[in-house]
């Protein structure tokens, strides 16, 4: 089966999931999700995943979902720009989550990360999720 959004297949398994309170998710893996999971630990939105290889050039991502006190720390997670329609940003219109309580994950020429980071580096690009 092929899928058309992995990055939306792979929030989506991390939504249902935390729905009904499981502590493990697993998706298929490439390396843009890779790189939307370490902005995600690096938040603190997730306690971690690993890498599992398979033989004929498939791999999996096994991430470790995280909760304070029963409740998910992902609130809300929502996938911005789409295979229909791509949504870029410069450094001055960049999207606030919940007034910089939340974090927006940009894919930059210099790498995928979070909207704080990217206007440390005073970088636009495209608009991947908003997590809060």
């Amino acid at each position: 089966m092929t899928i058309i959004d992995p990055l939306g297949d792979m929030l989506t398994r991390i939504r249902n999931a935390q729905m009904r309170r499981k502590s493990r998710v697993s998706t298929p893996g490439s390396k843009l999700r890779g790189r939307v999971l370490e902005v995600l630990k690096s938040e603190g939105y997730i306690r971690g995943y690993s890498l599992t290889e398979f033989g004929d050039g498939r791999s999996e991502f096994d991430i470790e979902l995280k909760y304070y006190e029963g409740q998910p720390v992902i609130r809300s997670i929502e996938r911005v720009s789409k295979p229909g329609r791509r949504v870029y940003a410069s450094v001055d219109t960049m999207p606030r989550v919940a007034d910089g309580l939340g974090v927006t994950i940009i894919s930059t020429p210099k790498g995928v990360m979070a909207d704080h980071a990217a206007r440390e580096h005073n970088v636009g690009g495209e608009v991947l999720c908003k997590i809060f």
